[in-house]
């Protein structure tokens, strides 16, 4: 028998090595990469959500405090001027009070001491209304939550109270604005109180010329400073309470000359210094009454005696006998106040004369009553002799 060789058997139908009841193991086909491809990305959405949303509610909030922060500080800027506002209305309402405390009604006007009375009411009032505002406080921010949830509630209540702060702030404002103009009434008022005390400080001398020189001078010193302000501040208080003090002690000082001059020579005295005074019109001049002055003034002896001051202003003091009243208005009695007059009025002409000698000092006082017009010999010629002529025209400039 012939064996077929193998490429005879090329066209036979083979059978498989070896047969089986069981089926063939399967061969597991590659597994696709798409669902798992779904399932990282899905993830990642999520986890980007999460981390996007913690992200936007942290830089959220960092606005949010930010700018609850800025409307804070803006808001405490217009409190603390609130608040500045608060004490100058304060102590001007105290001013104005001390005022109208030191008011004796002697050279104020009563309509200004109500008008001021009004205003300080009144600003009282307005402060009492706007106090509690710079007592407001704005919370403090709790520390930063850690939670997204957290993050957005707390960024709600922050942008809250950002809206909170910026209403305070217009109400810090409007409240400085209600101050001011308050203040402003207040002062202005008490300008015009003390500044009209000041001008009719010159009424008030003219109807108390018998109040003692210093309180005459301290009134004038008063009223130059008071006028000399443009505003109502402490100055212009201390300057006012100076000047009704002085007011006060012109009154006190007035009522005691009167009171020493009181007697049957009483009206006789006061037309004597009136004929003094108008001898040397702007010269301080008080008056002293005694029986005896010098040794003299028994029977109808007479006599005077001068000390003055040089100064701004410059005044004197003149003292009388009784007996000058006793004979007035003899020539005897006027040339003698001439003399004494001749002395006081070298505070307006110092200078003019040796002032250092006394024969020229009593000569000088001579020469000047005689240049007034008055040449009885108690003009001083009796006492001290005939002046130099060249003395009687100098004395003739001095007036």
């Amino acid at each position: 028998m012939v064996k077929p060789s193998a490429s005879s058997l090329s066209g036979l139908h083979e059978l498989p090595a070896s047969f089986s009841g069981a089926s063939s193991p399967l061969v597991p086909k590659p597994r696709s990469g798409k669902r798992a491809l779904t399932l990282i990305f899905g993830s990642l959405v999520v986890i980007g959500a999460g981390v996007a949303t913690h992200v936007g509610a942290n830089l959220g909030y960092d606005d949010s405090r930010a700018a609850y922060e800025l409307s804070v500080a803006e808001a405490e800027q217009t409190q603390n001027a609130l608040s500045g506002e608060i004490a100058v209305i304060t102590r001007t309402v105290a001013n104005a009070e001390r005022a109208l405390a030191a008011d004796d009604g002697l050279l104020a006007s009563a309509d200004g001491a109500d008008a001021l009375s009004r205003a300080a009411l009144l600003a009282a009032e307005v402060l009492g209304e706007h106090a509690g505002l710079a007592r407001h406080s704005f919370p403090k921010p709790d520390p930063k939550p850690d939670w997204p949830w957290e993050l957005f509630s707390t960024m709600k209540q922050l942008d809250d109270e950002s809206e909170e702060a910026a209403v305070m702030d217009k109400a810090f404002a409007a409240a400085s604005d209600d101050l001011q103009a308050a203040d402003d009434d207040v002062a202005e008022a008490a300008f015009v109180h003390v500044s009209g005390a000041a001008t009719a400080s010159s009424a008030f001398e003219a109807a108390h010329l018998s109040a003692r020189n210093k309180d005459i001078i301290d009134l004038r010193r008063a009223a130059e400073e008071l006028a000399g302000r443009t505003s109502f501040d402490d100055h212009a208080l201390e300057g006012y309470i100076a000047l009704e003090d002085a007011a006060a002690a012109m009154i006190a000082s007035e009522a005691a000359e009167i009171a020493e001059k009181q007697g049957p020579l009483y009206d006789t005295r006061l037309e004597v210094e009136a004929f003094a005074r108008s001898l040397a019109p702007g010269v301080l001049l008080d008056f002293d009454w005694s029986p005896i002055v010098n040794g003299y003034g028994y029977s109808d002896s007479m006599a005077g005696y001068a000390t003055w001051w040089y100064g701004d202003p410059g005044h004197a003091n003149i003292e009388l006998t009784d007996s000058v009243a006793a004979y007035w208005p003899g020539e005897r009695s006027k040339s003698l106040v001439a003399h004494e007059v001749g002395h006081a009025i070298s505070v307006k002409c110092q200078g003019m004369y040796d002032d250092s000698n006394q024969n020229t000092i009593e000569h000088w006082a001579t020469a000047w009553a005689i240049s007034m017009g008055f040449h009885s010999a108690a003009n001083g010629t009796s006492a001290y002799g005939p002046p130099p002529q060249d003395l009687i025209d100098a004395a003739s400039g001095c007036r």
